[in-house]
C-alpha cells in the first residue's frame, strides 16, 4: 500500500515509517519537524542520539535499499496537506502529528491554545484532503486511553450499551479526558465519527496506553535509525523516565501516592497494532474504535520494578513521592477492555525484567545526556 505517516519524525512515526517500509509497503513522511524545537525550548534532548530526518531517511534507503519520501510541512496549513494527497494518494494514513504531552499543554494559557488549535485543526485538515482528494483512504488515528479517564466501571472500546427509562442504545463510551492535550484527542474523536458518518470515510481511532522502549527490529540497527526516548517531566512517560532516572542515579519520580493505575504497551507492539490496522481496514462509513494497549500497571508498581532489577544490576534505586502536580485520583478502580487487536492477531509483547534491564543499560551508555534540571515536573494543572 501508499502509507502517509503523519509525524514520522517522532517517537511512534520514525519506527512505523520503518517498519511498513521494511515489509515492502511505500512510504512517505510528512512532518513539521516541530517535536526538534519544543527540546530547544525545554532545554532538554533525546536520551539517544536523533539524526536529522534528512540523514535518518538516507541512514535508511543505505541499509534496505527502500526509499522513504518526506514532506516537511504543518497540518494545520491546508495547502501543504492538499499538495501532500494529491501528490502521494495515499491508501492510507497514520496519523502521529499532534502535540502528545499533557504536561506542555497544562504550561500556560499560550501551551493549552497551542495544543488544541495544533490537533483539532490538523486532523479536521486531513479529514477534508481524505473526502476531497482520496475518499477511500483509511485513516489510522493515534488516540489516547487517557480519553476515558478513571470511571468507576470497566472502560469498553469505544461504544458501551446503555439501557435507559425502558430503551437502549449503542453510544460512544463517555469521556472524563486529563487535560487540554486529552481533550483535543476526545476532539478529534468526535470530529472523525462526524466524518465518517457525513462523508462515509473509513477511520480506525486507536486509543493508545503508555508506550514504553525504543527498540524495534529496524531502529536498532545502527545510531542513524535510533528511535528517540525522553525522560524530562514534560514529554518522559513513566516506566522510561525510571529506568533512565535509576541509571543516572536520580530518584524515580512517583507524583503522589503512585496508585494511578494506566494501561501500556511495548514500542514493538505500537507498530504492529497500526500494521493491524492498516492490512484489516475499517468499511467506508466506520468509525471503529480500538483500545490499544496489552497490560495495565499502577505507577508504584513499575517503580518499584524498576527499582528491584535496578538493585540486581547493582543499582541502589530511590523512590520519591513528590507532590502531584495534577488533578487526578491517585487511587481508584481501572479496568479496560482490549480484545479486538487480539482478535485481529496482535502477539504482545509482556513487560520483563529483560526490557527494564535494557532500557537502563542504554540509558548508562548515554547518561551523559542527560539534564538534571529539567526531570521534576513543571507544569501545574492547579
Amino acid at each position: 500500500m501508499r502509507i502517509l505517516i503523519a509525524g514520522g519524525d517522532g517517537f511512534c512515526g520514525w519506527p512505523t515509517a520503518l517498519h511498513f517500509s521494511a515489509r515492502g509497503h511505500e512510504v512517505a513522511i510528512v512532518d513539521s519537524l516541530i517535536r526538534r524545537q519544543w527540546d530547544e525550548e525545554l532545554g532538554t534532548q533525546s536520551l539517544t542520539p536523533i539524526y536529522s530526518l534528512e540523514e535518518r531517511v538516507s541512514a535508511w534507503k543505505e541499509h534496505s535499499g527502500r526509499e522513504i519520501r518526506t514532506y516537511i510541512g504543518d497540518l494545520t496549513d491546508y495547502s501543504l496537506v492538499e499538495r501532500v494527497f494529491r501528490d502521494f494518494q495515499p491508501e492510507a494514513v497514520v496519523h502521529y502529528a499532534e502535540q502528545r504531552s499533557a504536561p506542555y499543554s497544562m504550561i500556560d494559557r499560550e501551551h493549552a491554545v497551542f495544543t488544541q488549535v495544533n490537533n483539532v485543526v490538523g486532523t479536521l485538515n486531513v479529514l477534508y484532503a481524505i473526502k476531497e482528494i482520496t475518499p477511500d483512504c483509511h485513516l489510522i488515528k493515534l488516540g489516547t486511553m487517557g480519553e476515558y479517564g478513571t470511571p468507576n466501571i470497566d472502560i469498553e472500546e469505544g461504544y458501551i450499551r446503555i439501557q435507559h427509562k425502558g430503551r437502549e442504545d449503542v453510544l460512544p463510551y463517555p469521556k472524563q479526558p486529563f487535560s487540554f492535550y486529552h481533550l483535543s484527542k476526545v476532539h478529534d474523536s468526535h470530529n472523525i465519527m462526524f466524518a465518517c458518518k457525513a462523508w462515509g470515510i473509513r477511520a480506525t481511532d486507536l486509543n493508545q496506553g503508555v508506550v514504553y522502549g525504543l527498540w524495534t527490529d529496524e531502529t536498532r540497527v545502527e545510531e542513524r535509525l535510533f528511535n528517540r526516548v525522553d525522560y524530562d517531566g514534560v514529554f518522559g512517560t513513566a516506566l522510561n523516565r525510571f529506568c533512565i532516572q535509576a541509571a543516572v542515579g536520580h530518584d524515580l519520580t512517583v507524583y503522589g501516592k503512585g496508585g494511578q493505575t494506566r494501561a501500556f504497551l511495548d514500542i514493538r507492539d505500537t507498530v504492529q497494532c497500526v500494521e493491524l490496522a492498516a492490512l484489516h481496514p475499517a468499511d467506508a462509513g466506520e468509525f471503529r474504535v480500538f483500545n490499544q494497549f496489552t497490560e495495565q500497571f499502577s505507577v508504584l508498581e513499575l517503580a518499584q520494578r524498576v527499582k528491584r532489577v535496578a538493585e540486581e544490576m547493582g543499582i541502589r534505586a530511590n523512590i520519591a513521592h513528590l507532590p502531584n502536580p495534577r488533578v487526578e485520583k491517585e487511587e481508584h478502580y481501572y479496568n479496560a477492555v482490549h480484545t479486538k487487536l487480539i482478535d485481529l492477531g496482535l502477539k504482545p509483547h509482556l513487560l520483563s525484567d529483560d526490557i527494564i534491564r535494557e532500557l537502563i543499560l542504554t540509558a548508562q551508555r548515554y547518561k551523559d545526556r542527560v539534564n538534571f534540571d529539567v526531570i521534576k515536573p513543571t507544569a501545574s494543572w492547579r
